[in-house]
């Protein structure tokens, strides 16, 4: 399912996918600067989110890339940069 762009919809899917939702976290509000941990995703989750992203998008991630990445914003930044790297 490769594109040009990774968007805040396409982590909504994975996360939900790959780690569910805990109760009383509502992804379909404004997350994008909420903390992963704050979402109830812990570094496990993010670990399979991750190899979701890299699976199913055709990119490898840095080892730091998830730990460094504490919110949505910075994870899709950081995927599309990963994408934009990619495609030259």
């Amino acid at each position: 399912m490769p594109a040009q762009e990774f968007t805040l919809s396409d982590l909504k899917k994975i996360l939900h996918e790959s780690a569910g939702t805990g109760e009383g976290v509502d992804l379909d509000a404004d997350i994008l600067d909420t903390g992963f941990e704050e979402l109830g995703y812990e570094s496990l989750a993010l670990l399979e989110t991750g190899g979701r992203i890299e699976r199913d998008w055709g990119i490898t991630l840095d080892d730091t890339a998830l730990t460094d990445a504490a919110t949505p914003r910075a994870l899709i930044e950081t995927v599309n940069r990963h994408l934009a790297s990619a495609a030259v």
